[in-house]
């Protein structure tokens, strides 16, 4: 396969967002090819979880595996391997089986969002596990019989099976956003650049207003119109702190030249 050749890169660890999620575990039940176990670790690392299991995997390590990761390797080094679900599942509150097909057991259905709602709430008390069964079979009926649901991904009636990895990537993705979603107010703040306080802001006004004169932008006309349109036009931006020096470096190469010129 070509993406085996020319594997892309995803971004390395997580900085400005902090740790990655190790609330929710993805588990990969007899998987068939080594590259879906890649592809799968990609998938999660890129919404900011890593902690992968794999119960009895045909091969594994694997350069395949490795290939189609793209540069998350920790998933991949870090991957615990068991012999059956039910050890890899053990430390878990609520385990949800994801399936293509509807099974003849008694067990509640619930699409991804809603999954990823209901896991969410229960990593407040415990960890979760999202399943995947086999790339042929997917989960088998004992295996689904050790969730607490199962997850079906809405797909074409007559075309419903999803690459593996993609239905790892739907359930990984749906997690991500009730994550960010349930982030106090605080948290949410905490994750963006500082505003820019009121005196970094008039500082930054008499820069600009230099900065114009210095390249007789007015042509001798009164500035004073000007900026107060430029003033409001910039508070209305929220600028942050980090957005403040990068206009005041323009700034200053801008009477760079101008005195250059002079």
């Amino acid at each position: 396969m070509s993406a085996f050749e020319h594997p892309e890169t995803v971004p390395g660890p997580a900085t400005a967002e902090g740790a990655c999620d190790g609330r929710v575990r993805f588990v990969l039940v007899r998987t068939s090819h080594p590259g879906n176990i890649g592809a799968a670790a990609r998938a999660i690392r890129t919404m900011n979880c890593d902690r992968l299991r794999l119960v009895a995997p045909h091969r594994f390590p694997d350069q395949q595996a490795t290939a189609m990761a793209a540069g998350a390797d920790g998933v991949l080094d870090a991957a615990v391997v068991t012999d059956d679900l039910v050890a890899a599942i053990a430390d878990c509150t609520l385990v949800l089986g994801c399936s293509a097909r509807r099974r003849g057991i008694a067990l509640e259905e619930l699409a991804p969002r809603e999954a990823a709602a209901r896991a969410l709430e229960a990593s407040r008390r415990g960890a979760v596990a999202f399943v995947f069964g086999n790339e042929r079979t997917g989960l088998e009926n004992d295996e689904l019989m050790s969730c607490h649901a199962m997850v079906r991904i809405p797909s074409a009636d007559d075309f419903p099976s999803l690459n593996l990895a993609q239905a790892v990537q739907i359930l990984a993705y749906e997690w991500r956003l009730a994550s960010l979603a349930s982030l106090p107010p605080a948290a949410a703040a905490a994750r963006r650049e500082p505003l820019a306080d009121v005196d970094q802001l008039e500082h930054f006004f008499g820069h600009l207003a230099q900065t114009l004169q210095d390249i007789d932008f007015h042509k001798g006309r009164s500035p004073r119109t000007i900026m107060q349109r430029l003033r409001r036009l910039f508070l209305r931006a929220n600028l942050e702190q980090r957005e403040v020096r990068i206009l005041r470096g323009i700034f200053d190469d801008t009477q760079r030249i101008a005195r250059g010129r002079k």
